[in-house]
């Protein structure tokens, strides 16, 4: 495993001009690479698994929306979505409760408090790695009585394990008592994703 870090810099964010001239190709490449990384459980829970690629994208996109032009501000972006990027034997996801109406969102946030916390990763043999919520983001999405329909995890993985994900077969499961789903990673899913962990 390389020790050479994966985390953004500031030297990784194009400004503005930059990031418009290269935005035509970037943009469609991300969506592909965002379509290869996500995952599907049950009715309206989705993982997308992040990476550089898909994090420095989120940077470009927040820092042209907002007109970011300094380093400081650069920075803060950097400090909020770098945890996102995984190191070797990491995986991180950004959950979303995908609840297309207000009465949806009425029934279930409640419902699903803690949801966050039941996500599991199956491994051949029998052996889970529950995810754990991203401590930077967890002070401010975390409620008693309603959960956020956004979440930030990660799964920390072993090297034994991570050979378990190349063998496969692998699943994501949710074990919260109101959403009890479970689906087993396409193989291009897995392929995607042996590319963090490695």
């Amino acid at each position: 495993m390389s020790a050479v870090s994966r985390k953004l810099t500031l030297a990784d964010i194009a400004d503005l001009r930059a990031y418009e001239r290269e935005r035509a190709e970037f943009r469609p490449f991300v969506m592909d690479l965002k379509r290869r990384r996500r995952v599907h459980i049950g009715t309206f829970v989705t993982l997308l698994f992040e990476n550089r690629d898909t994090m420095r994208f989120q940077i470009q996109e927040m820092a042209r929306v907002e007109k970011l032009m300094t380093d400081e501000e650069i920075q803060v972006e950097l400090d909020t979505y770098n945890p996102m990027v995984p190191d070797p034997g990491q995986l991180c996801a950004t959950m979303f409760l995908e609840l297309t109406s207000d009465e949806q969102m009425r029934e279930w946030l409640p419902k699903l408090v803690k949801i966050e916390r039941s996500v599991l990763l199956d491994l051949p043999g029998g052996e889970s790695v529950r995810a754990v919520v991203d401590e930077q983001h967890d002070e401010g999405l975390t409620r008693d009585h309603v959960t956020a329909a956004v979440h930030y995890l990660r799964f920390e993985l072993t090297p034994e394990q991570v050979d378990a994900v190349a063998e496969g077969p692998v699943a994501l499961r949710i074990d919260h008592p109101a959403y009890l789903e479970s689906v087993e990673l396409p193989d291009a899913v897995r392929d995607e994703l042996l590319t963090d962990l490695r």
